[in-house]
């Protein structure tokens, strides 16, 4: 399959950029609509955590950079996690082709959400230095923790895209799984309001470690190999759950024709 998604990757990316276009094709404002939703949710936060609950800083760090660094990998992670889930289904004509290689669809909902958050980390960039305050060289290993997003969404996609196909009601339980993940992240609150003993709970979630990686790279200045021990959990967990997604993917296959 790595083999597949290597020698595929143009196609790949003409499909993913072509995906992105078509999500906005009919409306006025287009891709205006990607950037959007994700600004207006950052500015609710804040004004709720900021203005209502009076939160002024975390630390050193002014709230709504706090804020904006933790939701910006969580807004491309449920957004990849939602159009990755549903490649199958989008793309139901090139399902039923015999010579395409459709392993390559996940990936390419991925690719196309992935556009989206290079340009929100630079917005992320700009909003930094608009408050003065100046990006270190721990800032490239947004980089690295970019690609953890990418592993451990394209561990669970194959997955999820498969047995989306024959139940349907799994996009429901999804979007309710991510609004409890949401939650259960540090993303809007500080993890010290949590009790110690409780602390190590919160670390087998994997997406603990991608955001607290951004924070790291961002605001702690924090290199990600001091976390080795939650970085060797992290990537047995992404292979672990991705050698099972795709065994699904495998078992399924060849019935998508039928339900499609």
């Amino acid at each position: 399959m790595f083999r597949t998604l290597i020698l595929q990757r143009k196609t790949i990316i003409n499909l993913a950029v072509n995906d992105f276009k078509r999500k906005y094709a009919g409306s006025y404002l287009g891709v205006f609509w990607a950037f959007a939703q994700p600004i207006i949710t950052v500015l609710v936060y804040w004004f709720v955590f900021q203005v209502g609950f009076r939160t002024t800083s975390v630390g050193n760090t002014p709230f709504i950079l706090w804020l904006a660094t933790g939701l910006t990998p969580w807004f491309f992670y449920s957004d990849a996690v939602s159009n990755a889930m549903f490649s199958f289904l989008d793309y139901s004509y090139l399902v039923k082709k015999v010579v395409f290689q459709i392993s390559i669809l996940p990936v390419v909902k991925i690719v196309s959400s992935l556009l989206i958050h290079i340009v929100f980390i630079l917005f992320i960039v700009v909003l930094y230095m608009a408050y003065g305050y100046p990006l270190s060289l721990y800032a490239l290993q947004v980089v690295y923790y970019v690609f953890c997003t990418v592993a451990l969404v394209t561990s669970l996609s194959y997955m999820l895209s498969s047995i989306v196909v024959f139940f349907r009601d799994l996009n429901q339980i999804i979007g309710i799984i991510l609004q409890f993940t949401m939650w259960l992240t540090p993303i809007v609150w500080d993890i010290k309001i949590i009790p110690a003993s409780f602390i190590f709970i919160l670390k087998l979630n994997p997406l603990f470690y991608i955001v607290q990686g951004f924070r790291d790279a961002f605001i702690e200045r924090v290199w990600f190999w001091q976390h080795g021990l939650m970085s060797v959990y992290f990537w047995l967990l992404v292979l672990a759950m991705f050698g099972l997604s795709v065994v699904c993917f495998k078992r399924l296959k060849p019935h998508f024709a039928d339900a499609l």
